[in-house]
């Protein structure tokens, strides 16, 4: 009898795509007015269904449009995008996207998230030199060898520190780099790719989930919230030392329990797939680690360091990570002292491995410009605030942490979802009787929880990259998702009393 394969990332969010652009014809179109800083005019810029108008940048003006944020919030840049103004959601004509729109947008969406492709791209490029000179093989011979009877810690370094990145500056697009360095070093401690991939992704997830200093979360929703980012660190503090240890507890309990079995693992059929693609390679499999290796690697691992440096502390973005990485490419071809020739063979076949994984980020994209195109994402928006209306302060929190987890799927970025819904669901804390910290609270776990399997996220990217398919992630995940869930909103719930 003949299997049915589970459907690839691709085709899950083609299938995404299609239910999202019924939904336009199905969900009425309506918008929020936004508001906008204009720093060289030094005025607002309203823009309405009316069209666009230009306001007087002072406090009066937020008052009187009822945006409750101190006016150097935007001044100072830490809020840029338009946010939304409370009390102005219309319903527009609508927009409804047919089949012509449906087959645009992932090509709209692969060209909207050029930047973050060629990241990958060039990732892929970098990790291809590397197979090449076989200081990747070299090294994680020398790890395993290092860690032999104590695996256990690289489970716990790595999840650790991946969530201190996303707690503290927000690392996760980055993490897409690491899964074809880590990985290896995981098979090679005879774990399999799922605990490389959890102990990356769900770091990165809880981290971010946990933000503290995170200035793509925490401070731009407390800032938009109208609050002082600091006021309820504690309690996200609290959380992430408890999820962070929750999930080290799960990912060592399934680790342990495939090395003493491997017939276990829940990818145990793909076991030769991923020797293949993250095995020793024959031909560098016996090279020792010597002083041009080592070089070679340091020069890797200082990438990395640089990049994390550069977007945490100098403002940097896709384009200068992507310089970084192919900086250290070409530094790295001329101390393997590798032919032109070799070079961008070994390049352009490490981008190209990676090429599915672009087209992933670009259709997961197009699915965001579908929403938006057809208008509904701020009926969503208006209906879910409405909900919450007359529930105690316990219930109302836990079901605004649902209600974000459900709107992450629409709005995946937190960025965009803090500036989108912060203006109008944080005063609804006040006639509850919450601090506007809980509304910030509920926005961060609930986005964070989703994003472990959210498939409009980086989930299927960074399944892609592993070659897992994302009905067997599902599998390994959900009886973690439920345990975060009821410890959030108990939490949650604590936190209200």
């Amino acid at each position: 009898m003949k299997t049915r394969n589970f459907p690839t990332a691709q085709t899950i969010l083609l299938i995404i795509a299609a239910f999202v652009a019924v939904l336009t014809w199905i969900i009425p179109a309506g918008t929020y007015d936004t508001l906008t800083y204009n720093a060289e005019e030094n005025t607002f810029l309203r823009k309405g269904n009316e069209g666009i108008s230009r306001l007087a940048a002072n406090q009066e003006t937020l008052e009187s449009l009822n945006v409750q944020i101190p006016l150097e919030k935007f001044t100072s840049g830490d809020i840029y995008k338009p946010i939304s103004i409370p009390g102005t959601y219309d319903r527009v004509e609508a927009n409804p996207q047919g089949f012509y729109e449906f087959v645009k947008a992932p090509v709209k969406g692969i060209i909207e998230a050029g930047d973050i492709i060629f990241l990958v791209l060039f990732i892929g490029g970098l990790i291809g030199i590397m197979n090449l000179t076989g200081a990747f093989d070299a090294g994680i011979a020398w790890l395993a060898k290092a860690l032999k009877g104590r695996e256990y810690i690289l489970i716990i370094l790595t999840t650790t520190l991946v969530a201190l990145g996303g707690t503290t500056f927000g690392l996760a697009e980055e993490t897409l780099a690491f899964y074809p360095i880590l990985i290896p070093v995981f098979i090679a401690a005879k774990y399999d790719a799922i605990v490389g991939l959890a102990c990356i992704y769900l770091g990165s997830a809880v981290g971010t989930m946990c933000s503290t200093t995170n200035p793509f979360s925490t401070i731009i929703a407390s800032d938009a919230a109208g609050i002082n980012w600091t006021t309820g660190l504690e309690g996200r503090i609290l959380m992430l030392v408890i999820c962070v240890i929750i999930s080290i507890i799960y990912i060592l309990y399934y680790a342990n329990r495939i090395k003493k079995d491997p017939s276990r693992s829940l990818i145990y059929d793909q076991r030769e797939e991923m020797n293949d693609l993250f095995g020793r390679h024959p031909e560098t499999g016996n090279l020792k680690l010597n002083t041009r290796l080592r070089i070679i690697l340091l020069v890797f691992t200082a990438a990395f360091i640089i990049m994390i440096i550069g977007v945490s502390k100098l403002d940097w973005w896709f384009t200068e990570m992507t310089a970084v990485f192919l900086v250290a490419a070409i530094l790295i071809g001329f101390i393997a002292k590798l032919s032109e020739q070799k070079f961008v063979e070994a390049f352009t076949k490490g981008a190209g491995d990676l090429l599915g994984v672009a087209f992933i980020i670009g259709i997961a994209r197009g699915v965001y410009i579908l929403m938006n195109d057809g208008l509904i994402s701020d009926t969503v928006l208006y209906n879910a605030s409405a909900i919450t209306e007359g529930m105690n302060e316990g219930v109302f929190v836990n079901s605004l942490f649902l209600i974000f987890n459900g709107l992450s799927f629409f709005i995946p970025s937190s960025s965009g979802m803090a500036v989108l819904t912060m203006p109008i669901m944080s005063p609804l804390a006040d006639t509850v009787g919450i601090g506007r910290e809980l509304i910030v609270n509920a926005y961060q776990f609930g986005m964070g929880l989703f994003s472990i399997i959210n498939p409009t996220g980086l989930v299927l990217a960074s399944l892609g990259i592993v070659k897992i398919g994302y009905n067997k992630w599902l599998k390994f995940i959900w009886p973690l998702v439920i345990i975060l869930l009821v410890v959030t909103m108990i939490m949650l719930t604590v936190t209200t009393l």
